[in-house]
């Protein structure tokens, strides 16, 4: 059985965003998107720090020191794009402005709960930041993360067990097994990786799954 790896689901992920739409990126895997989307398409990703129209990752000897996202990585700036100040940022997300945002999750639900944030000090974001925010005000989301955790235990579920970041919000969820979009009846099935069999793909998944 042959599982997307993390780059071939962030390109997969940015194969399905239209030309013109203005995407947040939040922090971790979904930073990815923004290095599969080529110069020649016009796609204006937002960072929450205050940065409109990031580009991919640069090469180490060419990282600007202050231009980073809200991961506190380096990034590129595209041709047109700007700085803003927080406040800005902030009115973008919660004005409704964003086509898309694309997070990391530990857990969606069937009916399209969304769980991404930690609960400890240990974890590496041990607050909430902007995604609720996000959830809340971009006009759609979808998540990209791993079909299971570590330990195998599934990460699709029929109701999350972590905290909730928002209810009822994403409408699609691209793992390295499969790409399911949320609907009324639930986890529909739009593709699976080479390889990856129904039988699979059920024993990796809590919820009831729906095969197109």
């Amino acid at each position: 059985m042959t599982l997307w790896t993390r780059t071939e689901m962030a390109a997969r992920a940015a194969a399905d965003i239209p030309e013109g739409w203005y995407v947040n990126l939040g922090i971790g895997m979904p930073t990815m998107v923004a290095d599969q989307v080529s110069a020649d398409r016009e796609v204006i990703f937002h960072s929450e720090n205050g940065v409109l129209g990031t580009g991919p990752a640069p090469a180490p000897e060419d990282a600007d020191p202050w231009l980073i996202n809200a991961g506190k990585q380096h990034v590129t700036l595209r041709t047109g794009g700007s700085y803003v100040s927080h406040s800005d940022s902030f009115a973008i997300i919660r004005g409704g402005h964003l086509d898309l945002c694309v997070l990391g999750a530990f857990e969606v639900a069937e009916n399209g709960d969304v769980a991404n944030w930690a609960t400890s000090e240990n974890d590496t974001a041990p607050a909430v930041g902007g995604a609720m925010d996000l959830a809340a005000g971009a006009k759609r989301l979808w998540v990209l993360m791993e079909h299971t955790t570590k330990d195998g235990r599934p990460k699709l579920v029929q109701r999350c067990g972590n905290p909730l970041t928002a209810l009822a919000c994403v409408k699609r969820v691209y793992t390295n097994m499969a790409v399911l979009d949320i609907t009324e009846a639930g986890f529909s099935v739009v593709e699976m990786a080479p390889g990856v069999t129904r039988e699979a793909l059920i024993a990796a998944t809590q919820a009831e799954l729906i095969f197109q």
